[in-house]
């Protein structure tokens, strides 16, 4: 019987080399984008390398809430699922807003994969052993901890905004593997520590994305984004990679992959219990798994 994986944003960049790692591994992978031209090469070249099942692309809008939990439900009626790679990342030059009225950054680098991770864990579960991989930023140190609403306090600065949506994602993950632990899905956060790709191309150089304190240090500040962002992202890819199929985590949960593709200490903040809590309240009210927005 196939084993199936998913990986969404898979149509380039990270999500695509993590997706053709995963088809060379032997799985039957579904990269999930919104551009049907992008998921029609992407599939060529995971077909290219697969060893298992054939890839397929499926069209989904994951700043869409709506999107999501349709995108949920067409998986779920395919049965198991062995592997879930949360790779979704956005990053906004300027304040946006989704079509259910909430800011882009947080919508889209914590919502979507909350949402679409707990409308999934039956499947996963039935696929078990299984994991789920959450593609987490170092971006999350310079990320405000205040959780009392979507938006923090202050203006809006696309980086850290950023990082802020991913400390959230994470503290989301790393609790997640404990509440699943012992239940045969295993749950990681992932480090790809940066790459050259559509969403780093241009938007990190710009002063704007860092608050006026870091503005200060830019020269400082833009070669230290210029080393993280020029490397490949089949590089970027491993610690996605390892994370879904390698055997040396068998049994293990709640980790972070760090870039060299290896266990590393996670991020203090990220297991702060008022951060965890607040984080929970704010996802179960704004993508309630009954439905709503």
């Amino acid at each position: 019987m196939e084993q199936r994986a998913v990986v969404t944003a898979g149509t380039g960049g990270i999500g695509l080399e993590t997706a053709m790692g995963l088809a060379e591994y032997g799985l039957a992978v579904t990269v999930v984008g919104r551009d049907a031209e992008r998921g029609a090469r992407a599939v060529e070249r995971i077909a290219a390398v697969a060893t298992g099942g054939g890839p397929r692309f499926v069209a989904a809008d994951l700043a869409s809430l709506g999107s999501v939990r349709a995108l949920a439900a067409q998986l779920a009626a395919e049965g198991p699922l062995k592997v879930l790679v949360n790779n979704v990342g956005a990053m906004f030059a300027e304040r946006q807003q989704t079509v259910d009225g909430i800011e882009a950054t947080f919508a889209v680098n914590h919502l979507s994969p909350y949402l679409l991770t707990e409308l999934l864990l039956d499947r996963l579960r039935d696929g078990g052993p299984s994991r789920i991989v959450n593609v987490t930023s170092a971006a999350i140190r310079v990320a405000r901890r205040t959780f009392d609403a979507v938006e923090p306090p202050g203006g809006y600065y696309a980086f850290h905004w950023y990082g802020r949506a991913k400390l959230a994602n994470l503290a989301y993950t790393l609790d997640l593997a404990e509440r699943l632990r012992g239940s045969g899905i295993t749950v990681f956060a992932a480090d790809p520590g940066g790459a050259a790709t559509d969403m780093t191309n241009g938007t990190m150089s710009s002063p704007e994305i860092v608050s006026p304190a870091l503005r200060l240090l830019w020269p400082l500040v833009r070669r230290t984004f210029e080393r993280s962002t020029a490397g490949p992202a089949s590089v970027a890819a491993r610690p996605s990679i390892a994370a879904a199929t390698d055997v040396s985590l068998d049994g293990q949960t709640g980790l972070l992959i760090g870039p060299d593709a290896t266990p590393v200490r996670a991020f203090r903040g990220s297991t702060d219990p008022r951060t965890v809590n607040d984080v929970l309240r704010l996802s179960r009210q704004l993508a309630a798994l009954g439905g709503g927005r």
